[in-house]
């Protein structure tokens, strides 16, 4: 019978694996929006978001709702680490019958305790402050939804107040405490039958100015984990093991679809107690768990508590013995009724007997202090009985322990696990084998996980201190980074703005008189149709828009477009060297390609994609207005740039070509596009730079002669705002940004959105970020220092979406979320910045909203340009397509979303849709090239 017993309460590994994968299970879906109604693991988000760094600092109230007490502290840390905290505190013991009273009266003696204690705690500090912020520590199922907002569920643990469950016990203490602390409570306190002492003097009660306010509710398990987080030491994991059991821990806050919050990580009270309440380890329950189970006053509920909790396990092992006494294993021949007296067993019975294996006189001595009359034989079964019973509580432990490690490794994408465990409670503290029992199971369940066990020096006191100090220094970075992004983040009214002011730029570049003053060019492309699918032949292309060059060759037959091309580099010393060396070098490139596609003998059209802003003067005649993208070749400004192109061939001896016609890289887009989509008639580039191109009616264009057709309009909108219109959107990093540039105060538009600046304007924003200590505590980064050491393609890393499908994996595994977040910290490593997780969610926002704003602005842009084709063609609604090519388009996770969710909005009579370019500046210069010798043959 002994045996069979203790095999009972004996789980082999196997059936801790299934329990594990059971708990996995049951996290999910607590945190599932669909499923967390059915989970018996409630998974509650606390809506902590952080651990202490150690910089807290400041004066924080403390009240703790304990089984038969209240206990005040006030908690003084000095922002040191939180290594030498200051406390001082006092227990108030609860009033005979409050427990099973009104709830209003049970928070008007909470709220009188934190009076008294105030008027009875003398602190230099405390007495200058005109507010204090206070943490409530309500050990109590609550459903949160905000840090100081919390519903109570359902009492436990010998409490039902009446009109308490289902309201917010952080508005009811508030409300006590404010009554208790107005005008009319100077004198003797009173309310509640007498329960409340009068202040030791009106002298030392607080000040009427002061304010006490309860910012933070947490329970003590998520105490416990933060008081065991110190400076260079984070806790994200948190055990309580004492009267009932609970764990918490830091999960990654998108899969926490139960609160808002999808950025970074939030801490996850797991409320595991139910854990096995539906039926989940009824294979596992012994008749003795049942026993007691049955005598509870929530019988069916709590299944795993009861297993592990040290209110039951003495009960456990009082049924043990029942049962054995009753089988004549145990006790025979003396009398054992007072086993059947409920409670008679204590917890500190058990652990006296297990913490004294090799003393049988101590276990005698219990059992005879308990009216038994055991043998030596019993003595030793006893002691067999409570190790198992202590045992498997500590196993159960290490289970739920390893599942919380597991799905915290695996939804965090990492091959193994680090992390302190923060631990407290009776069973802990009294059971000097727990720690290592913990370890030992957790470490054989997940292997892949490796635990520190820290104990908690007054998790509910302290650590709620830490958490009311975190939420107010997260308060505080949270008006600071709101006060540094507010210039960057633009309203619907600034957004209709700037599409006013590009409509105005707009017309004044259309108009022969005002175009000289233009910021808006609106230069005519003498691009007058697209592709209508008859163009044939063999064509040239040269694309000139950056450090790199292609020379293609475009065959156009029936079937298709196919092409070949080669890449070439312009050297720096060439790009900012002399013109002729520059068109030298573009020359002597063409002839080598030529050469190797054996074209040299053939004479065949070019189309030249030359991506900076000319003045066009017919197709094949454009003179350079100024040079962008860190161009600067001397004697090219003010000339014709085909004409540079054809005298280098002359000097060159070649005749392999005949340049037909000029195209920059936007309208190659539009007709690259066009040749597959007839109604495009919009061209968009959003790369290293950013144009904008339209098919334009020609009796709107006034500097070109002719009223009848259309013809593409190069719009040049980079240069947008170099008239000043738009300096009301220029923050401070903007200006920093254009100062540094080749080309201060031109080009304003381009730098507020291309790929080129969108990386140094985060790099402002981070450095002002940690002059101002929200970030990297405030430590100076000499590497972020460098100009351009920010890469904007780091923006389209950090920002990967980290909205998880927990439908999809379950709830686990990887996940772009934690992927982006790992790929954020090693950029900053790359730039040696020793960042935080909580700096890398903060780095995350900034670049969100810088290519949010660069996002709104080409949308603002974009609906200034198809509202006025939708008037000049007299339609209510326009349906048109823009061809759209540039890495920051094509590669940013976000920015075409952005862009076509604000156009949307802008512009809601116009339906548009957006369209990929395949190479338009190389196809799409042929297609200009095409479609020009298709009409010189026409002509002929």
């Amino acid at each position: 019978q002994i045996q069979r017993a203790l095999r009972a309460l004996s789980i082999p590994l196997e059936r801790l694996h299934v329990m594990k994968g059971h708990m996995i299970e049951d996290m999910c879906k607590g945190l599932s929006r669909q499923t967390h109604a059915h989970a018996k693991v409630r998974m509650l988000p606390t809506y902590i978001c952080s651990t202490p760094n150690g910089t807290e600092k400041g004066n924080f109230l403390v009240v703790e709702l304990c089984q038969s007490q209240v206990r005040t502290l006030l908690v003084t840390l000095y922002g040191d680490g939180n290594l030498s905290p200051q406390m001082m505190y006092k227990i108030y013991d609860l009033p005979e019958g409050i427990t099973q009273g009104e709830g209003e009266a049970l928070f008007d003696f909470i709220a009188h305790c934190v009076i008294q204690f105030l008027a009875e705690t003398t602190s230099p500090d405390t007495d200058s402050e005109q507010w204090l912020p206070l943490g409530f520590v309500f050990p109590f199922t609550c459903r949160q939804t905000q840090l100081d907002k919390a519903e109570l569920l359902s009492w436990s643990k010998g409490f039902n107040c009446s009109g308490v469950v289902g309201k917010d016990v952080v508005e009811l203490l508030q409300a006590a405490i404010d009554k208790q602390a107005g005008p009319d409570k100077e004198g003797e306190a009173s309310g509640g039958g007498g329960w409340f002492k009068s202040r030791k003097s009106s002298q030392s009660a607080p000040s009427q100015s002061r304010r006490v306010e309860v910012v933070a509710l947490m329970n003590d398990t998520v105490g416990t984990m933060m008081t065991c987080s110190m400076e260079g030491r984070a806790c994200e994991v948190a055990m309580v093991a004492d009267k009932g059991s609970n764990c918490c821990f830091m999960a990654e806050a998108y899969l926490v679809e139960t609160a808002d919050e999808t950025s970074g990580r939030m801490c996850v009270n797991t409320e595991w107690g139910c854990f096995g309440d539906d039926g989940t380890l009824n294979d596992l329950v012994t008749p003795y768990d049942q026993a007691v189970d049955e005598e509870s006053s929530n019988p069916g509920e709590k299944r795993f508590e009861k297993m592990v909790g040290t209110l039951y396990l003495g009960e456990i092992v009082r049924h043990v013995l029942i049962a054995l006494t009753a089988e004549k294993a145990m006790f025979t021949g003396t009398d054992a009724a007072i086993l059947k007296e409920k409670g008679v067993f204590t917890m500190q019975h058990l652990l006296e007997i297990v913490n004294n294996e090799d003393s049988i006189t101590e276990v005698k001595r219990i059992l005879e202090g308990l009216g038994l009359q055991p043998s030596e034989r019993d003595c030793g079964r006893m002691q067999q009985i409570c190790r198992a019973v202590v045992g498997r509580a500590a196993t159960f432990h290490a289970t739920g322990l390893a599942a919380i490690l597991s799905y915290m490794c695996q939804t965090r994408d990492l091959e193994s696990l680090m992390v302190n465990v923060g631990v407290e409670g009776e069973l802990f503290a009294g059971y000097p084998r727990f720690e290592e029992i913990l370890l030992s199971v957790s470490r054989l369940l997940a292997p892949e996980c490796m635990a520190t066990i820290l104990a908690s020096r007054d998790g509910s006191g302290r650590g709620a201190a830490m958490v009311t100090a975190v939420a107010l220094r997260l308060a505080a970075q949270r008006r600071g980074v709101d006060e540094v992004l507010a210039p960057l983040r633009l309203s619907r009214d600034d957004l209709v703005k700037v599409q006013t002011l590009m409509r105005e730029e707009m017309d004044r570049g259309l108009n022969k008189e005002t175009n000289p003053s233009a910021s808006v060019r609106m230069l005519p492309t003498y691009v007058t149709h697209t592709p209508d699918g008859t163009e044939k032949g063999d064509f040239l292309a040269l694309d000139l828009g950056g450090t790199n060059f292609r020379v293609l060759v475009v065959r156009i037959t029936e079937d298709g477009i196919t092409m070949a091309s080669e890449i070439y580099v312009i050297p720096v010393g060439i790009m900012q060297g002399s013109g002729e060396e520059l068109f030298d070098h573009i020359i002597d490139c063409i002839i080598d390609f030529q050469t190797k596609q054996n074209l040299v003998a053939q004479m065949l059209p070019l189309g030249f994609t030359f991506s900076f802003p000319c003045q066009q003067v017919g197709l094949d005649k454009a003179l350079l207005l100024t040079w962008t993208k860190g161009f600067s070749a001397s004697g090219c400004v003010g000339q014709d740039v085909v004409q540079l192109l054809r005298d280098a061939a002359k000097r060159k001896r070649h005749l392999g070509m005949q340049v037909v016609a000029l195209v920059n890289d936007t309208v190659g887009t539009m007709m690259a596009c066009g040749y597959d989509d007839p109604k495009c008639e919009i061209g968009l580039i959003v790369g290293t730079g950013t144009n904008a191109c339209y098919m334009e009616e020609m009796k709107n264009v006034g500097t070109v002669e002719g009223d009848q057709g259309r013809m593409c309009i190069n719009m040049e909108w980079g240069a947008f705002g170099d008239n000043g219109c738009l300096d009301h959107l220029f923050t401070h990093f903007d200006q920093v940004v254009d100062e540094t540039t080749i080309n201060p105060g031109k080009q304003r538009f381009e730098k507020l959105i291309s790929g080129m600046y969108l990386g140094e304007i985060v790099r402002q924003i981070l450095l002002v970020m940690t002059e101002k200590d929200l970030l990297f505590k405030g430590k100076p980064c000499p590497k972020l220092q460098t100009k351009d050491i920010f890469k904007t393609k780091f923006l389209s890393t950090i920002e990967l979406d980290g909205d998880g499908d927990s439908a999809a994996n379950n709830g686990i595994g990887p996940d772009s979320n934690g992927l982006a977040l790992r790929q954020i910290r090693a950029i900053l490593n790359e730039l040696e910045l020793d960042a935080s997780f909580e700096d890398c969610v903060l780095m995350r926002e900034v670049c969100q909203t810088v290519s949010l704003r660069a996002a709104q602005l080409c949308a603002a842009g974009l609906a200034a340009v198809v509202e006025k084709m939708r008037e000049s063609r007299g339609v209510d609604q326009l349906s048109v397509t823009v061809g759209v090519d540039g890495t920051l388009y094509k590669l940013h996770p976000c920015f075409s979303n952005n862009l076509q969710t604000t156009l949307k909005d802008l512009a809601p009579k116009c339906n548009v849709t957006f369209m990929l370019s395949e190479d338009g500046s190389g196809k799409g210069a042929a297609l200009v090239a095409a479609v020009a010798d298709r009409a010189a043959n026409a002509m002929e």
